[in-house]
């Protein structure tokens, strides 16, 4: 690997000052070289990539693409104007100019980009991440009863199940949701995520032993706004910008989950690397939703991460070889309608404490639910329409589930539209709903 993909070795880190009260992350502005963590051929190399990508740019707008304060850019732009890699085009304002790379330049950019393709802020070292993480993990602010309710509020669930998972989310390991289909499950599962508490920052991407790593993930990492100064402390306008703020992630996945998800995955064309689903989930939430039926075997799994369960840890390998620890800091929910102790064995059991099981509703339960939800569809108000698919239940010795009412109210409105009728919960109105909805021979 060429040298200027090399990070650096004993820098100092920026992030170090980072680290506020209450435990809060915050990534300084780093005021140095030595506290980008990043090596100046390295920095260079972005910078004519930066410029080769926009064609003509000014020097602050180089270092905002990068990501860098234009004090710390600026240097490098002077050095490789005197080594005739850019030229000034015309002045900029604020004592600045506009350049374009030159033909030497042009040559030099084009061999960087071969060596790695990567265009956009720059990395972080990979301590600097691994000390965000332990700093930012969901555990370090345990949830209470009251904060478990507001992030279920929209949910329906028998309340002894707050008793349940809520110990399961301070220990910060991992828990077992299972039971039957329909019941809520994935989604009391995705709701967890906004009761662990504040947003985190991460970063665009990591560089470690010239191997670029990218973090962000739009699919998972929702931008959130940047926190509003306060005297010495948080100064909106002075945090490094090669970090992002997001909330915390709640990244799902089902039975598309398949090994090659969960290691470092090398574009050999881009040069660059792809961070693994459980290092885009740290400090969230990583559900595995409908446990069991992966295009990987639960036991592959088993193997995969039966460490990182027991030593908060994980390890990777990168293109060069190279092993690197990673932080393994999230809430693992494995989302099931099977029972656990078919799929895995006893040890990998013993690493995910929490074996909460989601039963089917209580007829009170029921009879709330469907008001909701008609109440939400725009149905009058109709007691009887619950007892009446109670009492088919009973008769067909067929269990409610949560998602019934939902499901059945909307095809009865979907019946109503198409016969010109006004939304009413008619008797047989619902068992048309039925015989449509559930199979029978």
């Amino acid at each position: 690997m060429n040298a200027l993909l090399t990070d650096t070795h004993n820098f100092e880190s920026a992030a170090l000052g980072g680290l506020l009260t209450d435990d809060t992350f915050w990534p300084a502005e780093p005021r140095s070289l030595n506290e980008l963590g990043l090596s100046v051929s390295f920095i260079e190399a972005l910078t004519l990539k930066s410029i080769h990508q926009i064609g003509t740019i000014s020097g602050r707008n180089v270092a905002t693409m990068m990501g860098l304060p234009f004090r710390l850019v600026e240097p490098i732009v002077d050095a490789l104007r005197t080594r005739k890699f850019v030229a000034h085009v015309r002045p900029a304002a604020f004592n600045d100019y506009y350049y374009s790379l030159t033909e030497l330049g042009q040559k030099r950019a084009q061999t960087h980009l071969q060596q790695c393709a990567y265009i956009g802020p720059a990395p972080v070292p990979l301590s600097d991440y691994t000390l965000s993480v332990e700093a930012q993990a969901a555990g370090v602010d345990p949830i209470e009863r009251d904060d478990l309710q507001a992030s279920l509020s929209n949910i329906s669930y028998q309340d002894e199940l707050l008793d349940q998972i809520g110990p399961a989310i301070n220990s910060n390991t991992g828990m077992f949701l299972f039971g039957p289909p329909g019941n809520g499950k994935t989604t009391i599962a995705r709701s967890l995520t906004h009761c662990l508490g504040q947003e985190i920052w991460i970063p665009h991407a990591i560089l470690d032993d010239g191997n670029l790593i990218k973090v962000k993930d739009d699919a998972y990492h929702q931008e959130a706004p940047i926190p509003e100064g306060d005297g010495q402390l948080l100064k909106a306008q002075e945090w490094d910008r090669r970090w992002i703020r997001i909330q915390r992630p709640s990244v799902v996945v089902g039975g598309e989950l398949v090994m090659e998800n969960l290691e470092v995955r090398h574009d050999h064309r881009s040069n660059i690397c792809e961070a693994p689903l459980q290092m885009k989930s740290n400090c969230g939430c990583l559900l595995i939703d409908d446990f069991g039926r992966q295009r990987i075997a639960p036991e592959e799994l088993l193997n995969r991460w039966i460490v990182p369960l027991e030593n908060r840890c994980d390890y990777l390998t990168l293109p060069t070889g190279k092993k690197i620890q990673i932080p393994f800091e999230q809430l693992i929910l494995f989302s099931t309608n099977l029972n656990p102790d078919d799929l895995v064995d006893e040890a990998f059991l013993r690493r995910v404490p929490y074996k909460i099981f989601v039963n089917d509703p209580s007829p009170d339960e029921f009879r709330s639910l469907m008001k909701t939800v008609a109440a939400q569809m725009g149905f009058p108000e109709t007691p009887e329409a619950a007892n009446h698919l109670l009492a088919y239940y009973q008769k067909n010795n067929r269990p409610p589930r949560r998602c019934h009412p939902r499901d059945l109210l909307t095809q009865v409105a979907n019946f109503c539209r198409y016969r010109r009728l006004p939304l009413t919960l008619r008797p047989e109105y619902l068992d048309q709903a039925c015989r449509s909805y559930f199979s029978a021979l």
